[in-house]
């Protein structure tokens, strides 16, 4: 299960099993590979189709229209649309619309910054700072209405998640302190977006709970009410966390804020394989369906005062993983994404995504680009409302939003044109499953993709 994988199918495959990992559903039943003869229709829309506008190129059928674009579009407030585009929520809007809540990832301060996220009174957490959310509002079709600040003052805000109760947290993947760049506050936190109540966003607080690392990606589990979260670091490779709320705590608007800064449990992931032994790296995961046991370590000082808290365990207490990138909560689990792994991890690998299941505290391996393929780095992730999972592809040369059914093959959805070959970022429909919104992060785009869609299962 260790070949190359192609665009037709890089979920890893053994021809003397001939057996291939259901991605979802439950998440341990296997599918019969079907014999040539019975074999089913290609996965997919059929071939991308070159956009004479040099922009997205998309299957036969499909159309995109820009919803809003750095330093083009405008805000309501007059000032031009913040750049570097990337992790996004989507909620059912007014009239059958779409409310989006998406982030800027600039890390840079707020005076060399061509398109900041504009600072607003009562919004800003750190003036010194232009990162930062927007939120823009959509009719039915996926044309912009609207676009206004939710937050701003944050740093290098990348990737985050959707919440049970309809608002946004917006991860920081940064370890900045006070004083560096201008900056007059620690960074490095999660922060809640209400994308339909403003007056909720005054005064901006960063979660404390929820520790301070280099933030990806948040997950929330909907019946616990534990939160997931990913860390893209490196030297040493980061962790992933899981948040276990205190005694009380009910999930809901203001919940989170009204948090001390120890409240609930914060540890990180130990994993042990079937026969006991402790895992040290998520790259030595090879073969699809790879299934370990889960426990958490508790994180002995979450805020990283002296020390980063990855750096806060040793050899054998926990495992680690290179670039912890999305994550996503669905089919009663988070699918969490390790972007790549290369001299700095145990085994190389292109891509991985795993499948955390809360009920038997086991980690899987579902997916996996062996190095070497046609595609690579998946970052952001999104389970699809029809069926499978959509990856926003940051790899190497061309980059691509890549859907993949639910028994595992993969095909390409939609490539970037823009000169530099851009990352893709955000990738979330509508409610009604008829739009779907993705970004490419530089100069910083949103698309409202339409057309054809099919169940993909």
């Amino acid at each position: 299960m260790t070949e190359a994988l192609s665009r037709r199918g890089f979920l890893s495959r053994s021809a003397a099993a001939g057996f291939g990992v259901v991605l979802l559903g439950a998440s341990d039943v296997l599918l019969t590979a079907p014999n040539a003869a019975a074999a089913p229709a290609a996965p997919g829309y059929g071939p991308l189709i070159p956009d004479p506008a040099g922009r997205l190129a998309l299957p036969q059928g499909f159309r995109y229209s820009i919803v809003t674009e750095a330093g083009v579009t405008k805000l309501d407030s007059g000032e031009p649309t913040p750049s570097h585009h990337d992790g996004a929520g989507a909620f059912r809007g007014r009239a059958g619309g779409t409310t989006i809540v998406y982030n800027h990832e600039i890390r840079d301060p707020l005076a060399t910054t061509p398109f900041p996220v504009p600072h607003r009174d009562g919004l800003t957490y750190d003036p010194g700072s232009a990162g930062g959310c927007t939120i823009v509002e959509t009719d039915r079709d996926g044309n912009r209405v609207r676009e206004y600040v939710g937050i701003a003052g944050t740093s290098t805000n990348c990737a985050g998640g959707i919440t049970p109760w309809n608002t946004w947290l917006t991860c920081e993947e940064t370890e900045d302190r006070a004083g560096a760049g201008g900056r007059v506050k620690d960074h490095g936190y999660v922060f809640e977006v209400d994308p339909f109540d403003l007056a909720a966003n005054r005064d901006p607080e960063p979660i404390k709970a929820l520790g301070r690392f280099s933030h990806e990606a948040v997950a929330v589990d909907p019946q616990r009410g534990d939160i997931i979260l990913t860390e893209d670091a490196s030297n040493p490779n980061g962790l992933l966390y899981r948040w276990a709320p205190p005694r009380g705590y009910r999930g809901r608007k203001g919940g989170l804020r009204a948090l001390g800064p120890t409240d609930g449990d914060f540890g990180a992931m130990r994993c042990t394989d079937a026969a006991g032994a402790h895992v040290d790296d998520l790259s030595r995961g090879i073969e699809v369906g790879t299934t370990y046991d889960v426990t958490w370590v508790p994180v002995p000082d979450r805020d990283a005062r002296t020390t980063s808290t990855r750096s806060q365990f040793g050899p054998g207490e926990i495992t680690r993983g290179r670039k912890f990138e999305g994550a996503w909560w669905g089919d009663g689990g988070a699918y969490v994404v390790t972007s790549f792994a290369r001299e700095e991890s145990p085994v190389p690998h292109d891509g991985q995504v795993w499948f955390y299941d809360p009920r038997r505290s086991t980690l899987t391996l579902k997916l996996r680009f062996a190095p070497g393929g046609e595609l690579d780095g998946p970052d952001n992730i999104t389970v699809s409302s029809w069926g499978g999972l959509i990856l926003a592809e940051d790899g190497e040369g061309t980059q691509h939003l890549v859907g993949v059914t639910e028994g595992g093959e993969a095909f390409e959805l939609a490539r970037n044109q823009v000169a530099g070959d851009s990352e893709f970022a955000g990738p979330v429909y509508s409610h009604d499953k008829k739009v779907l919104f993705a970004s490419i992060q530089t100069p910083g785009i949103m698309y409202a993709i339409t057309g054809p869609w099919r169940n993909q299962r």
